[in-house]
């Protein structure tokens, strides 16, 4: 699931806090039939769980172990392609 790079910026998103699939679109940037599908995905997984405010369906990362694993990810990602020494 992590090895699809929209997926992962989904998630990304999603780790900062929950958010409906118009907000994941244009934070994403990806159509928002790419976006849904992938949203699928990643519930039929279990990775993100949905909650419903009115008409808006709104999704959030189910785990902060999860939410952790995918900002370390991006952190690790910035010292390799930035040069900054990593943690000891």
């Amino acid at each position: 699931m992590l090895s699809d790079p929209t997926r992962l910026h989904l998630l990304w998103i999603l780790a900062q806090g929950p958010s409906d699939v118009t907000a994941l679109t244009e934070l994403s940037g990806a159509s928002r039939t790419a976006v849904s599908q992938h949203l699928a995905k990643l519930r039929f997984t279990g990775m993100v769980d949905t909650t419903r405010d009115g008409r808006r369906v709104v999704y959030q990362i189910v785990d902060g172990h999860l939410a952790r694993l995918v900002r370390e990810g991006f952190n690790y990602a910035d010292h390799r392609v930035t040069g900054e020494p990593s943690h000891r």
